[in-house]
């Protein structure tokens, strides 16, 4: 079964630790152990969570000597985003519908 890749973004972003790891990284590059240090969970558990974020191509992992950093890709945050994007406007326009008709509904009250 092959998953798409808006699904496989969707997934990764599920998680609330990987948001707060892609929050992290938006300030900059981080090894593991500056990931994991705000987190009560294992470097392996923090690896594991690296692993599904660049497999969602969410980051990037580069090895300089015996340090290991991830850095933020943010392409796949917006092509997530424009997918989401197309259904803010439908919202957007059934709130504006919807504000139309309580001013109407107001309105006639008002009246009475």
């Amino acid at each position: 079964m092959t998953t798409d890749r808006l699904s496989t973004i969707f997934a990764a972003l599920a998680d609330p630790t990987r948001r707060a790891i892609l929050a992290r990284l938006a300030e900059g590059d981080a090894t593991v152990n500056e990931l994991a240090e705000p987190f009560s969970i294992s470097l392996p558990a923090i690896s594991r969570h690296l692993k599904v974020l660049e497999h969602a191509g969410l980051i990037t992992r580069s090895r300089t000597a015996q340090w290991r950093s991830s850095s933020l890709r943010a392409e796949p945050l917006r092509e997530a985003t424009a997918w989401m994007d197309r259904y803010r406007r439908f919202w957007d326009e059934s709130f504006t519908r919807l504000d139309a008709h309580l001013q109407r509904i107001q309105s006639e009250e008002k009246k009475q």
